[in-house]
C-alpha cells in the first residue's frame, strides 16, 4: 500500500491510496482532478474510484469532473450528506477494496457534516493501517460543528476514531499542523510532545513539506481534543464530563486569534 498526498487549493490534501501489485488506486478528496490523475500517472497507478469524506466544495467538487475524465469511474460518499457526483452512497460499516491487497471500511464520524465518513484502510501485506478523516481529525486538531454537536464530535474523534489501533496513520484534509499546535499550546503549555511535535511542524513547512500522517497514538498525546477523558483536562475548564471540556476548547478555539 502506497500513500501519496497531493497539495492541493491553498491547504487542502487531496490523497492517492496505490495498491502496489494490481497499480490500481483510490484518490480521496480529488478536488484539484488534473493534480492528482498526474501523481497517479508518476507512480504508473490507475484511479478506479473516489473517496469523498464530505460534501464540503474543497473536498467534494472535483468529483464531476474526474467523473468526465475518468469514465465509469466510481465515487463514493456518505449517504447522509448529498455528496456531489456521488455514484454509490455508503454507510458506517460499509465495506470496500482496491486492487487485490487493500481493504477499507467506511466510519461515520459526524459533526463538521452530518454525514461525514473517515476511511479506515488496511493492507493484506503487514502494513500499519491507515485513515483518511477529512475535516473530522486534524493533527491536533478537529473540525468546526457545522452540523453537529459536541456529542456527536466526541463520538466520532474519542470513540471511533480513538479506538482505531495506536499505530493507524492519519491523513487529514488540510495543513492546519503548525497553527493547530500553536493553539494547543495555549491550552496545554506544559505538554512536552506538544512542543516537540509543533518544532518539527515548523521545520517541516519551512522546507515545503506536509506534516501529514500523524498517527492515532500521537494524538492521544499532543491533541486535547482527544485527551478531554482525562481528568486533568476536564479540570483545567472546570468541566464535569468529557463532552463539556470538548465543547469549550472547541469554543475557545473558535474565537481564538492566533
Amino acid at each position: 500500500m502506497k500513500i501519496i498526498p497531493v497539495a492541493c487549493l491553498e491547504d487542502n490534501y487531496a490523497y492517492l491510496i496505490v495498491d502496489e501489485s494490481t497499480k490500481a488506486a483510490a484518490a480521496v478528496d480529488p478536488v484539484e482532478p488534473e493534480k492528482v490523475l498526474a501523481a497517479a500517472s508518476e507512480v504508473g497507478a490507475y484511479i478506479d474510484c473516489v473517496l469523498t469524506t464530505h460534501h464540503h466544495w474543497d473536498h467534494a467538487g472535483g468529483n464531476e469532473k474526474m467523473r468526465l475524465l475518468v469514465p465509469g469511474i466510481k465515487v463514493y460518499g456518505g449517504s447522509m450528506d448529498n455528496v456531489k457526483g456521488c455514484t454509490d452512497q455508503v454507510e458506517n460499516g460499509t465495506k470496500l477494496s482496491i486492487g487485490k491487497e487493500i481493504d477499507i471500511l467506511c466510519l461515520h464520524t459526524p459533526c463538521h457534516t452530518k454525514g461525514h465518513i473517515s476511511y479506515y484502510v488496511t493492507s493484506k501485506e503487514e502494513e500499519d493501517p491507515a485513515v483518511f478523516t477529512g475535516d473530522t481529525l486534524f493533527i491536533a486538531g478537529c473540525g468546526r460543528f457545522f452540523e453537529g454537536t459536541a456529542e456527536q464530535m466526541y463520538q466520532s474523534l474519542c470513540v471511533t476514531l480513538g479506538s482505531l489501533p495506536k499505530s493507524t496513520r492519519v491523513y487529514c484534509g488540510h495543513e492546519y499542523t503548525v497553527k493547530s499546535l500553536q493553539f494547543m499550546l495555549t491550552v496545554e503549555p506544559e505538554n512536552e510532545k506538544m512542543k516537540q511535535k509543533l518544532e518539527w511542524a515548523q521545520k517541516q513547512r519551512e522546507a515545503n513539506q506536509p506534516t501529514v500522517p500523524s498517527t492515532i497514538g500521537d494524538e492521544l498525546e499532543i491533541n486535547t481534543f482527544m485527551r478531554v477523558d482525562l481528568p486533568e483536562i476536564q479540570a483545567k475548564f472546570g468541566a464535569k464530563s468529557a463532552v463539556e471540556a470538548l465543547r469549550t476548547v472547541r469554543n475557545i478555539k473558535d474565537t481564538w486569534k492566533g
